[in-house]
């Protein structure tokens, strides 16, 4: 499934995975949350509810562009620079086509739907 995601003036799109927890992220859209910075290589945006824990990592291929569920806090991890996988993550698709939209520093509104 792709999904829409807008934030300043930033609009890209998404691929999910076909796991549970990816689905049942999208049993939630469209949100509205809040995007903002969190260390030097990712933005965070925190769920109104825990996802389904399934499809824990690690994964072998973390990369830039991923985007993940992070377990312990509840947030998304929108991830713009390399990151070490653990099983406190839970990997729910990819950025299509480039991460530099995830660049823009600062803390904004954020929309997330399913692309039509």
């Amino acid at each position: 499934m792709k999904i829409r995601i807008a934030f300043a003036d930033q609009d890209f799109t998404a691929t999910l995975y076909d796991n549970p927890s990816a689905r049942d992220f999208t049993s939630m859209l469209p949100l509205d949350l809040t995007i903002s910075d969190f260390s030097n290589n990712e933005k965070i945006a925190y769920l109104p509810r825990k996802l389904k824990e399934e499809a824990r990592g690690p994964f072998p291929d973390a990369a830039p562009g991923d985007l993940c569920y992070y377990i312990p806090w509840g947030n998304l991890a929108f991830f713009y620079g390399n990151y070490r996988s653990s099983s406190d993550l839970i990997r729910l698709g990819h950025l299509d086509g480039v991460f530099e939209p995830l660049l823009t520093r600062g803390e904004f509104p954020l929309r997330i739907e399913r692309q039509s």
